[in-house]
């Protein structure tokens, strides 16, 4: 493992009230004696939150120490290895998020010899080598960070916690087990009756079927991160606008009175109980477009809808001429051909409510607004079959359950056929190792260089 103790902001560039600088390495304690002197040193404890005045040592004049350049008032944590996120000692910095004071902390931090800035990935890096997680676990971090709704990070924790590496472990006992008692068998070959296959058939069948479960649970992590998509549309001049920017509590597309001020579509994001989702305004769809732009407009505003994941039809309150069998509104200039998933009746505050079966809103005083929420978080983020269980996105750990699989199946084949024990007890060693590779008890340089890679610097 690389010697050198590494260092890298923990939060995101950019102003903040507080930023997180991370240390790890073997010169921590270097590094805490240069930024707050050494009483710090005497005095430091492990898990213990001390604010202190960071400095610049380096700028003393004359062997002042009073005359060192102060780079800032912070909180500080010490974390004594191996009880830390890496197992090193690890320092934590909480200065104010002055991206200038951050600079200059980590540029007196690197002052240090053998201190150098982190790599991406590699202080969770540090972590599986030194056995803090195993590589499914490390995996889950960057899921955990990264995850685009409330039922993903749910099942990045799970990962994290270790519900599917205690599974692969379990497998990989039994694993080992049945392929100790074949190597014994073959040790002792010529002493010994033949094999009873039968007992060892059914005891592999059974760690297929539990191999074939979590490889079923696999999800691509695209399918699984994609942000839901809402699309608003209707008639120019519906309130499509004005509701976008009531949902998201601000003004942030441009509202008139005259049809046709949103010419092109306009994407947002939106935060709903379940996740984060696309909420897209699109132009207004009439009977007749009034002249070329808005034409492709409209058949701009067609396109998105065919990618919907939720169609949202949004009628003019004061327009709506007619009732059908079913209750629904129509208006006039809106394309009938387009089936919406949820009719939204706009400006209710313009007009008496009417008991139609379809939801009113106002944009202006927010009346429908929580219930319109609602409707998009149970439509958009509809509850998984088995949410108790896990599901994994690795394509990596997809491959290695794969492979386990295809050796169980040559065992089960090979044991139909009454072969030499050998055999078996091979293809057995081989289900083992890809089992194990899942968790990381083997695994190559080539493949930490991939899964760590993808990381931010800092984690």
């Amino acid at each position: 493992m690389d010697s050198q103790t590494i260092v890298a902001p923990m939060t995101p560039a950019g102003v903040s009230a507080v930023a997180a600088i991370r240390v790890s390495g073997s010169k921590v304690r270097d590094v805490i004696r240069l930024l707050f002197g050494e009483s710090a040193i005497k005095n430091l404890k492990a898990r213990e939150a001390r604010l202190a005045t960071a400095r610049d040592y380096r700028t003393i004049v004359n062997g002042d120490r009073k005359t060192a350049q102060v780079i800032d008032s912070l909180l500080y944590i010490f974390f004594e290895g191996p009880n830390s996120y890496t197992g090193e000692d690890v320092l934590e910095l909480y200065p104010h998020g002055n991206p200038i004071i951050v600079r200059e902390l980590i540029q007196v931090i690197k002052s240090v010899e053998c201190v150098r800035l982190a790599e991406p990935g590699e202080y969770t890096r540090r972590a599986f080598l030194n056995g803090r997680m195993d590589l499914v676990q490390a995996e889950s971090v960057a899921d955990v960070i990264h995850s685009a709704n409330r039922d993903e990070l749910k099942n990045a924790h799970r990962l994290l916690g270790g519900a599917l590496s205690k599974k692969v472990k379990t497998l990989t006992e039994q694993v080992m087990d049945i392929s100790a008692r074949l190597e014994l068998d073959v040790d002792f070959a010529e002493e010994e009756a033949d094999p009873d296959y039968s007992t060892w058939g059914t005891k592999i069948e059974a760690i297929r079927e539990s191999v074939q479960s979590i490889l079923k649970s696999f999800k691509e992590k695209a399918n699984v991160s994609r942000l839901p998509l809402a699309v608003l549309y209707g008639a120019p001049n519906a309130g499509k606008s004005s509701l976008v920017n009531a949902l998201l509590g601000e003004d942030r597309i441009l509202v008139s009175d005259i049809p046709g001020t949103t010419r092109d579509f306009v994407e947002v994001r939106l935060f709903l109980d379940g996740g984060e989702i696309r909420l897209i305004d699109t132009a207004g769809i009439a009977d007749k477009a009034s002249d070329a732009l808005d034409a492709l407009s409209m058949e701009k505003s067609k396109e998105i809808l065919a990618e919907a994941d939720m169609k949202i039809l949004v009628v003019d309150g004061n327009n709506v001429i007619a009732r059908n069998d079913s209750g629904a509104c129509r208006e006039q200039s809106v394309a009938e051909a387009i089936q919406p998933d949820l009719v939204v009746i706009s400006k209710s505050d313009l007009r008496a409510s009417q008991q139609d079966g379809n939801l009113h809103i106002s944009s202006k005083t927010g009346d429908g607004l929580a219930e319109l929420r609602q409707k998009m978080n149970a439509a958009l983020f509809k509850k998984m079959e088995n949410s108790e269980d896990l599901w994994i996105t690795s394509e990596r750990e997809k491959n290695c359950l794969e492979d386990a699989l295809a050796g169980i199946d040559r065992t089960l084949s090979l044991i139909r056929t009454n072969p030499a024990v050998e055999l078996i007890a091979f293809e057995m060693q081989l289900v083992r190792r890809s089992l194990q590779s899942i968790t990381g008890e083997i695994s190559s340089e080539d493949v930490l260089q991939k899964i760590f890679a993808g990381f931010c610097i800092g984690k």
